[in-house]
């Protein structure tokens, strides 16, 4: 019974192991925690620390009097967050950008005010992170598997299209489907899943090409289990280490990449509450005036800060996680 908890992974021990590797004896992967588990917070907190204005508070149903959502509007808000909070406020349409303020504590920038887009712009992050993860995992680890596991003619089709997806390099691809379909973050995520499932393919196939040939799967066969449950029951499970690594860091990555588009004008919508549109507003006020180049220096500083920390954050724990799941390591 315990060489097959250990064959498996399941034992207490190696779960206590792997713990202990990933947090207890790894500074950084905690540091990627804490800040992973900062912005968590700030997307599930947005209503308290950017409370709902105009159209929000009217989706909402909050009442005059009312600073911040009532408990059923938090939890109806937060399962499906209206548009309109999704919308940064607007206060006129100053030329410049407006310093920090009482009633804006980040500055202003277009008249938005930048503190209600870096907080709701967190769940935009989240939300694009996980969608996209949610179909490049499918789609690139029901590829891999099939490549891997079938191998032949099916195999070499497959891999083929993965080489005509890597043939172009990733960010242009993106760029020119982001162009066909139009701006949005809808368009930004489909073109994004479009790109990101042959990477996690061609993992989830080297994996399969090796797990395949190990004895638990001939053991599997020899008791009677079909080709697709020992695929999907026996390999695919035992192939998750290297695909949870990468998804890990893709979580980080992401946000870049759509701050790119924003920043080039094929982004979300003007007003959306998104860090690269907060640095699309800011693009012509990077530099400031002549003998003040740091005048309108809050334009920048705060939303590069959160995109900056948001990748650190997941690539601390990416790389920890990888080291963590190493078999050298154990």
């Amino acid at each position: 019974m315990t060489a097959v908890a250990e064959v498996k992974g399941l034992s207490v021990k190696g779960r206590g192991g792997f713990w202990a590797r990933l947090f207890r004896h790894n500074r950084l992967a905690r540091v990627g925690a804490v800040l992973v588990s900062f912005f968590l917070l700030v997307a599930l907190l947005a209503p308290v620390l950017a409370p709902p204005q105009g159209n929000c508070r009217r989706a909402l149903g909050m009442t005059e009097t009312q600073t911040i959502p009532g408990p059923l509007a938090y939890l109806r808000e937060l399962v499906a967050t209206p548009d309109a909070c999704l919308q940064m406020p607007r206060l006129g349409f100053a030329a410049l950008p407006n310093p920090p303020a009482a009633d804006a504590p980040l500055g202003r920038v277009g008249g938005y005010d930048i503190r209600y887009g870096l907080v709701w712009g967190t769940r935009t992050a989240f939300f694009l992170g996980i969608t996209v993860l949610a179909i490049t995992v499918t789609i690139g680890s029901l590829v891999g598997l099939t490549a891997g596991f079938l191998g032949g003619v099916t195999d070499n089709l497959l891999m083929r299209l993965t080489d005509v997806i890597f043939a172009f390099p990733a960010l242009v691809l993106i760029l020119v489907l982001v162009a066909a379909l139009g701006p949005g973050l809808l368009n930004i995520i489909i073109a994004l899943s479009l790109v990101s499932w042959a990477g996690l393919a061609r993992v989830v196939r080297s994996e399969v090409l090796r797990l395949r040939e190990l004895e638990f799967a001939a053991a599997a066969q020899s008791l009677g289990a079909s080709r697709a449950r020992i695929a999907l029951r026996h390999v695919l499970p035992n192939a998750i280490g290297p695909l949870l690594t990468i998804v890990v860091l893709e979580m980080g990555s992401l946000p870049i990449v759509a701050g790119t588009l924003s920043f080039l004008g094929l982004g979300t919508p003007l007003g959306y509450a998104d860090w690269g549109q907060l640095i699309a507003l800011a693009q012509k006020w990077i530099q400031g005036p002549p003998g003040e180049p740091f005048a309108y220096w809050y334009v920048t500083l705060f939303p590069g800060l959160c995109i900056f920390a948001y990748s650190l954050g997941w690539s601390l724990l990416g790389d920890s996680l990888a080291e963590a799941l190493d078999p050298r390591n154990r």
